[in-house]
């Protein structure tokens, strides 16, 4: 695996790259760096292209644990985004971050290369079952089970990695793969990607795409209670709910899923990534990824009134994550800022919301989408030419997505599921 994996990556470049990268490099954020994946994808690590606004800034916690990248010409097809921001945490959550950053998209693409997948079958598809977001036909599930299984070698790999200590150590991750007009999201912690569309009125809303996945989550601390895991709120922080051992006052993780720490995989901690759909329409701007050190201070409306803001689009990711850094400074002097990681990924090739903040539209409040009707990942005549000029969606698509959605936080599962979470103190 590790010598293919060398060579689909030109190795030594891709390799030297990373270096910089885990030595700091994604801190300044500014320079490009970029290399060629499989297939022939343009591989970015840091800086903007058209369509991409990304950028890292370590906390105060130590070193930055936040990884990201972004693969365009995913798989080999122009009309192919892949981005994912991935949160490291433990003591070694770094290098299992940058691992995931670096091996995950490759073997998702590798996923790919089954038949049933190829582009070609995907049309055939599409003319026979006629596919809509009601009707979505077998390549969502295609997909779907692509990306779970990836999630679930990545894991396997970590644990395999003799050099990566992951007993008490992991990552979340949430990844985007964006094809044509499809978007399909993948979580695993708690990231969160949200994104900007307009209302009737051509107001902005925020349209969160992922839930938040904590241990406090119903339907979460069910699964972990029943595996003999703990969930419980320290009394002096009592509004974090962690995930504890049987027996042990540790790790208290903040989070119910999460790659690798191993020493809860066995009491409801698991690796398996929620997945969710989005068909873009023509009121669709951009989304948003990022780590839970920019949630945990701004709201998904000030998120994107922030980057619509941005007077160039490639500046966007930072001035987000600078404003995050002053938002924890003000709403939490005391404690260490956390690691704040972004990527923008934009839909259109000229950007109107690109002005001053006082000329902006202002912001339509929306919550989580929770599961998206799947769709496809393709469609005859979609292309990323189409996707970004707007000028091939259906006109009759005037209609922003999801503004009238349900909340997925703990109050809307305690009230479908009668389940609480109390706060309860290890012994």
């Amino acid at each position: 695996m590790g010598a293919c994996c060398a060579a689909q990556m030109k190795g030594e470049r891709y390799k030297a790259l990373s270096a910089k990268m885990n030595e700091g490099g994604r801190d300044n954020g500014t320079e490009d760096i970029v290399t060629q994946g499989d297939f022939g994808a343009l591989v970015r690590l840091q800086g903007c292209s058209t369509f991409v606004s990304m950028y890292s800034r370590q906390g105060r916690k130590g070193i930055n644990q936040d990884a990201m990248t972004v693969w365009e010409n995913f798989i080999g097809e122009q009309d192919a985004v892949f981005c994912g921001v991935f949160d490291g945490h433990g003591p070694s959550g770094h290098k299992v971050s940058q691992y995931v950053r670096d091996l995950f998209p490759m073997k998702l693409s590798e996923s790919f290369k089954h038949p049933r997948l190829k582009t070609s079958n995907v049309d055939e598809d599409l003319k026979s079952e006629n596919i809509d977001d009601d009707n979505h036909g077998p390549l969502y599930s295609l997909v779907k089970a692509s990306l779970v299984e990836s999630f679930k070698d990545m894991d396997e790999a970590i644990e395999a990695n003799g050099r990566i200590e992951s007993y008490c150590s992991g990552a979340t991750a949430v990844t985007v793969l964006k094809k044509n007009l499809h978007l399909v999201i993948a979580n695993l912690g708690d990231s969160r990607a949200i994104l900007c569309t307009k209302g009737n009125k051509d107001h902005l809303v925020a349209i969160q795409l992922t839930v938040d996945l904590k241990p406090d989550l119903p339907c979460e601390c069910e699964r972990i209670w029943s595996c003999e895991g703990r969930v419980m709120a320290l009394e002096e922080e009592p509004s974090i709910y962690r995930v504890w051992r049987p027996d042990q006052d540790c790790p208290g993780l903040a989070m119910s899923r999460a790659f690798g720490d191993f020493c809860l995989k066995d009491y409801g901690l698991i690796s398996v990534p929620e997945i969710f759909y989005r068909k873009l329409t023509e009121k669709d701007e951009f989304m948003v990824l990022a780590s839970d050190g920019l949630w945990d201070v701004l709201s998904n409306e000030e998120v994107i009134r922030t980057v619509s803001s941005a007077q160039k689009r490639s500046l966007a990711a930072k001035l987000l994550v600078n404003k995050a850094h002053r938002a924890w400074k003000c709403k939490y002097p005391c404690a260490k800022i956390d690691d704040c990681t972004v990527i923008c990924l934009f839909f259109k090739g000229k950007s109107p919301l690109m002005k001053s903040v006082s000329d902006s539209s202002h912001i339509s409040k929306s919550t989580v989408e929770p599961r998206f009707q799947p769709g496809n990942l393709a469609t005859k005549d979609d292309g990323l030419e189409s996707v970004i000029a707007c000028s091939d969606i259906a006109t009759d698509q005037t209609a922003a997505q999801g503004e009238s959605t349900t909340s997925m936080d703990a109050s809307t599962y305690s009230h479908r599921t009668g389940l609480m979470v109390n706060k309860r103190t290890p012994p």
